[in-house]
């Protein structure tokens, strides 16, 4: 039976056109698209249909799911009901048992090539530390990845090990990177990944009919391409030297820079800093607390979290953040010097002109 259209599905549950459109837009927006290729992400969910998701979870603290369903651009609802058709997860199906597994099993056999496989967790090495009905999670993996159209690392334990892959990483857990070659895999790494990060991975996909554009590690360029330090609201406090030397001090308090507590933000890529989390509302940096880089691969093992650790790239940062102050302050009394100097001189010559 042929599947229903995006815009078809959306009708049926009683949403009025209006309703789509604004639906389309918020995917656009969450795509990074400029407000004129809206008509595209509306041409698009009115052919296209609903892409079935298989959502796989392995050594994961099912924090990706939780952080998924709080998508509000666009809601999840819009995602879960019109955009694609969830057959498989254990956190999000309502069914269980063999009635889940019987719908793992129907889109393994009649949608070879179609579904998109999310992963969220590592994957052990050693069978023994994660069996489920006795099928390893190598295995159960290996077979759903198989006829994927192509393959979400949700998370960054999937996408680089994450915390089960912590020293001395007693499970040998691997990223799924380690254990397929063959497949399109995107990897959306944080811990968890924003919501609407998540959404318009899937949201690009469903659109465009191929993977969005990533980097050289494999993440979509339109939310990892940029340093939380470069869109920072505290920049302008790490360019002019004031920095929280401590969590409650005077600095602290005034929204100063958080470099010397630990910030990661001037190593981390992802969208925290512009798109934000709930809703849009605040991230970690704005709330007062230090960047973790837990985006970045090995943020686990990179040392105590709230110590000075990260390394100042050169691209785009060029000043010495131990010395800013100092250079600020020398400038500033440099122009105050200069200042003085020409005025002095202007009014000798004032007093030429006159004879005095």
């Amino acid at each position: 039976m042929k599947r229903k259209t995006i815009l078809e599905e959306v009708l049926d549950r009683g949403f009025t056109r209006r309703d789509f459109l604004k639906m389309c837009t918020a995917l656009a927006a969450t795509m990074g698209l400029d407000f004129s290729q809206t008509d595209q992400v509306v041409a698009a969910m009115e052919k296209n249909q609903r892409v079935p998701v298989i959502w796989l979870q392995f050594q994961d603290c099912t924090g990706c799911s939780e952080s998924f369903i709080r998508s509000t651009h666009p809601k999840v609802e819009s995602v879960l009901l019109n955009m694609i058709s969830l057959e498989y997860s254990e956190a999000l199906s309502a069914a269980s048992g063999h009635q889940i597994e019987a719908a793992l099993e129907h889109v393994l056999e009649h949608y070879p090539g179609e579904y998109i496989l999310a992963v969220e967790g590592s994957l052990p090495t050693d069978d023994a530390f994660l069996t489920v009905g006795g099928v390893s999670a190598k295995e159960t993996f290996l077979r759903a990845a198989k006829g994927a159209k192509a393959i979400i690392a949700y998370g960054s334990c999937s996408s680089w090990g994450g915390i089960p892959a912590a020293y001395p990483n007693p499970t040998k857990a691997k990223p799924i990177t380690h254990f397929v070659k063959d497949k399109p895999v995107i990897l959306v790494p944080g811990c968890p990944p924003i919501a609407e990060v998540m959404t318009g991975v899937i949201a690009h996909i469903i659109t465009f009919g191929k993977l969005p554009e990533l980097d050289h590690l494999g993440r979509p360029k339109a939310f990892y391409r940029h340093r939380i330090h470069d869109k920072c609201n505290r920049r302008a406090y790490f360019d002019a030297g004031l920095f929280a030397e401590s969590f409650d001090d005077e600095g602290a308090r005034q929204g100063y820079c958080l470099y010397k507590v630990g910030c990661k933000g001037p190593t981390t890529y992802n969208s925290c800093a512009e798109m934000r989390w709930n809703g849009g509302v605040s991230y970690p940096i704005q709330s007062g607390n230090p960047c973790i880089g837990c985006s970045e691969k090995g943020f686990w093992d990179n040392g105590p979290f709230f110590v000075r650790r990260a390394k100042i790239p050169a691209s785009q940062t060029t000043i010495n953040p131990e010395t800013v102050g100092a250079i600020a302050v020398g400038v500033t009394a440099a122009g105050v010097a200069a200042h003085a100097m020409v005025t002095a001189m202007k009014k000798k010559d004032e007093h030429h002109d006159r004879g005095e």
